[in-house]
């Protein structure tokens, strides 16, 4: 990787919360052996990595407005991440001493849960006005909601479903466990699917294949 936003602490830090979001159980590949620490990391980098090309080929080159755009989207997400990982070694001082990245799987959980607990309870302060219009006052429907809203631990928990599922060319799931893990047979390269070589109708609902087969015949 070229770019880069973690110091070797942070990052540690980060892939030590990531591994036990999702672990590595039963013989099965985790968050740890797919990489998404690699996801986020590139992810948080700057703009190099946003939009995949096609073919796979690289990424496009964001300008003008959408870059401004993503600069903005991406220091909110860093600046969630520093305070998250503060307050990760901050909890595992008090309660046990050390940094987050040195306790047990145990005593790390016991630490993402109360940060869960929190994220949780901090859903459910929402009024019943604010169910009906949202919460900065506009209808609910015609609101969009991103990662930049998200407070730590469910951005984390998003980041890291990305980084296990998402495409391998997005710096995560490595050597496509994610994929494996799940059955899911994904194309060898985003080329083949900008080529038409790979598809994935065998996936759709029964009679559902049919549908989308004849619509893309009759182009």
């Amino acid at each position: 990787m070229t770019n880069t936003f973690f110091d070797a602490h942070d990052r540690a830090t980060i892939e030590a919360a990531m591994a036990r979001i999702i672990p590595s159980d039963d013989g099965l590949p985790g968050a740890l052996e797919a990489g998404c620490i690699d996801f986020v990391e590139r992810y948080l980098s700057g703009l190099d990595y946003i939009f995949a090309k096609p073919d796979g080929s690289g990424f496009e080159i964001l300008q003008g407005r959408s870059a401004d755009a993503w600069r903005q989207r991406i220091e909110i997400m860093r600046g969630k991440y520093a305070d998250g990982i503060r307050e990760l070694d901050a909890r595992a001082s008090v309660r046990f001493a050390a940094t987050f990245k040195d306790l047990s799987p145990a005593d790390q959980d016991d630490i993402l849960r109360a940060l869960e607990a929190r994220a949780a309870h901090d859903l459910t302060t929402l009024t019943v006005s604010d169910g009906l219009a949202g919460p900065l006052g506009e209808p609910a429907l015609q609101q969009t909601s991103t990662e930049t809203d998200l407070d730590f631990f469910p951005l984390l928990v998003a980041h890291t479903r990305q980084g296990f599922y998402a495409d391998p060319i997005y710096g995560g799931n490595r050597d496509q466990v994610g994929w494996q893990v799940i059955g899911f047979p994904g194309p060898a390269s985003l080329k083949e699917v900008h080529e038409g070589r790979y598809t994935t109708l065998q996936w759709f609902a029964e009679g559902e294949a049919e549908k989308v087969k004849e619509f893309h015949d009759g182009l």
